[in-house]
């Protein structure tokens, strides 16, 4: 067997449930499309068309959101999720390495993937990254204090459930897209303990510095999950391109989207030489 039929191989773990494949379409080099917490390969909705003429397209809803299982006993730690993608994507059969996209929530399961799979991974292209350190760990007050608020803000959602279903389907309803944003009585418990045990506490720092291909990173000037100051902690890390788009929130939106997708289509050969 080859190196990636070997890796592919061992991607597959018997107990990890499948995903929900929301896209398989197009030829070409894959492009697998990994969407955030509380939402749906919707929120990808703006960049397939993109990058659809050059690659086969891959989207996954992640594991409890979407159309993908919940199963049951999940804690929906980074292990669970990394685990059930790795599982769909040794399902798909795939005979070359390709690149993996994620956004939000999905940077995170993405830049572990990609930490431990360094053989099926041409290029991480991370949209709108939540990065949040420990805040005893953070040396900049005021970023320590930027970091403290956003994680009691949190907090605050996760112990008042109706406030944020009610608040997420008023803003759900704002959104260009449909799905892109849900937070309800029947994917809760996925949201809060993947809020729990992903977001408030998360490795992407250490994921990245492992990570051996090249990495872009997708940001909005105004994305309201991103504490001011926190991209700035990977953006001196060998291999990553910072990208910032003016005038652009947190969702993927035609102006991030075309970012993205000029990100996603680079040449590999040119990423590989910068």
């Amino acid at each position: 067997m080859s190196i990636l039929s070997d890796a592919l191989a061992a991607l597959h773990r018997p107990k990890a449930p499948l995903l929900h494949v929301a896209i398989d379409e197009g030829s070409g080099p894959p492009v697998i499309l990994v969407h955030g917490i509380a939402s749906s390969s919707a929120a990808f909705h703006y960049v397939v068309p993109q990058i659809e003429a050059n690659h086969r397209i891959i989207a996954i809803d992640v594991l409890g959101f979407g159309q993908s299982p919940q199963p049951p006993g999940a804690e929906y730690t980074m292990h669970e999720h990394v685990d059930a993608l790795a599982a769909t994507i040794h399902s798909l059969h795939l005979h070359e390495p390709f690149v993996l996209v994620g956004h939000s929530l999905g940077c995170l399961i993405t830049s572990r993937f990609a930490s431990t799979h360094p053989k099926l991974v041409t290029h991480l292209v991370l949209i709108s990254p939540p990065i949040y350190l420990n805040p005893m760990e953070i040396g900049d007050p005021k970023l320590r204090k930027r970091v403290s608020g956003y994680l009691k803000i949190y907090n605050y959602l996760l112990e008042n459930k109706d406030f944020t279903v009610a608040r997420a389907a008023v803003v759900s309803r704002m959104l260009p897209v449909q799905h892109v944003l849900e937070i309800t009585e029947e994917n809760w418990v996925p949201f809060v303990k993947s809020m729990q045990h992903c977001i408030v506490v998360q490795t992407i720092i250490s994921d990245l510095a492992h990570v051996e291909a090249p990495i872009d990173v997708v940001y909005g000037r105004f994305d309201e999950f991103i504490a001011p100051g926190s991209i700035a902690i990977i953006e001196k890390m060998r291999g990553v391109t910072v990208h910032v788009v003016q005038a652009s929130d947190h969702m993927i939106r035609p102006p991030m989207a075309r970012v993205a997708a000029a990100a996603i289509n680079a040449d590999p050969s040119t990423l590989a030489s910068a």
